[in-house]
């Protein structure tokens, strides 16, 4: 029964298909007729504004990316620098991802280059890494096999080709918001302007200034793509080839973003929600729906092989969903329409759907040796007041500013670009005309074919409606947490340029008003070219001077401080020796030495939290005992203790370092509402510098600047006073 209702579905679809390739140009050439123009006069005014439009497009992204470029060089200085000091600019998780690129780069070969990150003892002291899969680096594969490949070792530095690389996937990251907003408003105006918010934006849009090599700068782009072409494959009414060639792209770029982020499941699972959603309404064609939710499966399972049989794509929350919502589908297609049975499941058919997907989680979870983030879940109950923790990584994920909620610095931003009244305006709107359309589907009325201009029936577009709840999700989990507000911004910025550009939002908003003193085609056509052009002379007249004045003005960047560490480090310290310090620090000495460190900034690994979290104890209230035998524990020989740490003054008292470890270890005693910090030691950090036993009996310094302190762990402990 399932393959027979499959066949006929796949036949409905194909028959569907080649009646609309059919219609199609029958109804335009009707409407060409009533207007008095050819058909071979439409045909080239829709190529030469198609033309028009993809140069905008690609243009838009080219322009971005050099600006990028050009504003990554005024601020780092980057061509009349060292390479040493190049490397330093990469911080924290960027310096270890950039750091594997240059290994496979020195490799003999790429085979062995792969062999040796897969089988990866370097690293991490005492610890042996499948460095590809546990730190997703398909990007610093992809862009080793590029620069060899092409043979750019004469022309160009590998540091700039990999940053290059990563400007231009930016460039395609706005190409295709601008595609989007192009799509659903008709007219590449929209896309000019989402391009404008989303640069103005910039602070809010996108980490590119400042984490280069991350995952998502690597991810995002495929992730815009891929919604570019969902967009345009679940509008109605679409021919074949254009229906094809969305579907191709949905799934390549799909498969890409699953490899290229280890959290793209999630941000699929809420796309996956939306178009749940979507179907539940009987907004969308569910064939088309549910050929996205095969995309996820497939993408799902390659992923899981081609990354190692990564557990937590089996486990994900994504897979767990698709696969209920097709169980879920089956049931219903295999029931007689008729009966009381397929009404009563079309009625609890979310219950069950939601029903499914979280008992398959939980056996899935049960049977499947994960290593999930278990922090992960642990953090998600203090951050809703569920728990609260003593816990020093908890705590310190906590403070995070990307972590917390937003601040409301990030809503006057919005603000003052006149982005954030415009998207509210524009999603008060859809959602009202959603509202409508659902309450019409209720009421038995059937949605019409095809949505004409004067219809005023926005609602009833699937595409748009997708867009909606898409951006409502994104918008919750950015209002929880700052960090979320880079994958909302963007789409904020696409929905508002398309909604302002939309003949027919406008004409939704006055068949509300019912408009008679003026026609309203006329105005709704009017005001979606004026509103957009105002905007942008207004967007032109502030923020174009401030733009300018970024990129001529000259930034000074330097570290001398870092900058002489490493150089005695690459000079002093024997091969063999393994340096322990805060896991940022550990990264960039890993990136400009090759030195194996004791930890890393890598929050995806229960050990390495732990070993981030006993390290750390060098900023505590601890003997000097304790911390030779963690340090030892980890084969660690060199101490690095990072003033700017041990003397932190933060602006939230109780985020510092040293403030988490007390709390962590016990040292903190309240009284009468106040925190006081108790131990019968002092403060590690500060207590070394004293040189004086029994610190001097553990660790000998060997090396000392304004901001660093480096000591040799002591083989054989001298107890000499």
């Amino acid at each position: 029964k399932m393959s027979s209702g499959a066949a006929d579905l796949r036949q409905r679809k194909k028959q569907n298909c080649m009646e609309s390739d059919k219609m199609a140009p029958e109804e335009r050439n009707k409407e060409n007729s009533k207007l008095g123009r050819s058909p071979k006069y439409m045909l080239i005014q829709r190529f030469a504004k198609l033309f028009f439009g993809c140069l905008a497009a690609v243009t838009s992204g080219m322009m971005y990316a050099v600006y990028l470029s050009t504003y990554h060089e005024r601020k780092f200085w980057f061509s009349s620098r060292q390479e040493l000091e190049r490397e330093i600019t990469f911080q924290g998780d960027s310096a270890v991802y950039y750091s594997f690129y240059k290994e496979l780069l020195k490799a003999p070969s790429f085979e062995r280059g792969v062999y040796e990150l897969t089988h990866n003892n370097k690293t991490i002291s005492l610890k042996t890494i499948n460095a590809v899969q546990q730190m997703t680096l398909y990007p610093e594969l992809i862009a080793s096999v590029l620069y060899q490949a092409s043979g750019s070792e004469e022309v160009i530095e590998p540091v700039y080709f990999y940053i290059g690389i990563v400007f231009g996937l930016q460039g395609i990251y706005v190409t295709a918001l601008f595609v989007t907003s192009w799509v659903m408003s008709g007219t590449w105006l929209a896309g000019m302007l989402t391009v404008a918010w989303f640069i103005i934006n910039r602070t809010d849009t996108t980490r590119i200034d400042y984490s280069i090599p991350s995952r998502e700068n690597w991810a995002l782009p495929y992730f815009a793509c891929q919604v570019a072409a969902l967009t345009g494959y679940l509008k109605k009414n679409l021919n074949c080839s254009a229906e094809k060639f969305c579907y191709l792209l949905v799934n390549a770029s799909t498969y890409t973003f699953v490899m290229m982020w280890e959290y793209s499941h999630y941000l699929l699972f809420v796309q996956a929600v939306s178009l749940f959603l979507l179907d539940s309404f009987a907004l969308a064609q569910t064939e088309k729906v549910h050929e996205v939710y095969r995309i996820y499966l497939f993408s799902l399972i390659v992923g899981y092989l081609l990354q190692f049989e990564n557990s937590a794509l089996l486990v994900s929350p994504l897979l767990s969903l698709v696969v209920a919502l097709m169980l879920s589908k089956s049931l219903q297609m295999n029931m007689k329409k008729s009966t009381f049975v397929s009404r009563l499941l079309k009625i609890m058919y979310v219950y069950l759907v939601l029903t499914v997907a979280v008992t398959l989680n939980f056996l899935l979870k049960m049977f499947i040796p994960h290593k999930e983030n278990e922090h992960l879940l642990k953090f998600i109950e203090v951050k809703l007041g569920l728990n609260t923790t003593k816990n020093f990584t908890m705590n310190w994920l906590l403070c995070q500013e990307s972590l917390q909620a937003p601040s409301q610095d990030f809503f006057l931003r919005l603000t003052q670009s006149s982005l954030l009244p415009f998207y509210i305006l524009v999603l008060i709107i859809c959602l009202f005309s959603v509202t409508q359309v659902i309450f019409r589907k209720i009421c038995g009325e059937p949605l019409k074919e095809t949505v004409k201009l004067e219809d005023g029936r926005i609602g009833e577009r699937p595409e748009i409606v997708y867009h909606v709840i898409h951006t409502i999700l994104l918008g919750c989990l950015a209002m929880c947490l700052e960090g979320m507000k880079y994958l909302w911004t963007p789409y904020v910025c696409m929905l508002a340029a398309f909604g302002v550009c939309s003949p027919e939002l406008w004409m939704t908003l006055f068949k509300w008003l019912r408009l008679k003193a003026v026609h309203p085609i006329l105005l709704a056509l009017i005001l979606s070219m004026a509103v957009p052009t105002i905007i942008g002379f207004s967007l032109w007249k502030e923020f174009f001077p401030r733009i300018m004045t970024e990129l001529t003005e000259l930034q000074e960047f330097y570290d001398p401080d870092t900058v002489e560490l490493m150089t005695w480090i690459k000079r002093q310290a024997p091969v063999a020796a393994v340096f322990a310090g805060s896991p940022q620090l550990m990264g960039v000495i890993k990136l400009c030495t090759g030195w194996t460190v004791s930890s890393l900034p890598l929050y995806n690994d229960d050990d390495l939290l732990k070993r981030n979290e006993n390290i750390y104890q060098i900023y505590s209230k601890r003997s000097a005992e304790d911390i030779y035998k963690i340090l030892t524990s980890y084969k660690a020989t060199f101490l690095v203790i990072e003033d700017s740490i041990c003397n932190e003054v933060g602006p939230v008292r109780g985020c510092r370092v040293k403030d988490l470890l007390d709390i962590a270890n016990g040292h903190v005693v309240c009284e009468e509402g106040d925190n006081y910090a108790y131990s019968k030691y002092g403060r590690f950090c500060h207590e070394i510098k004293m040189n004086y036993s029994p610190y001097v009996n553990y660790f000998t310094r060997v090396y000392w600047n304004r901001s660093y302190f480096v000591y040799r762990i002591n083989t054989v402990i001298s107890f000499q006073s």
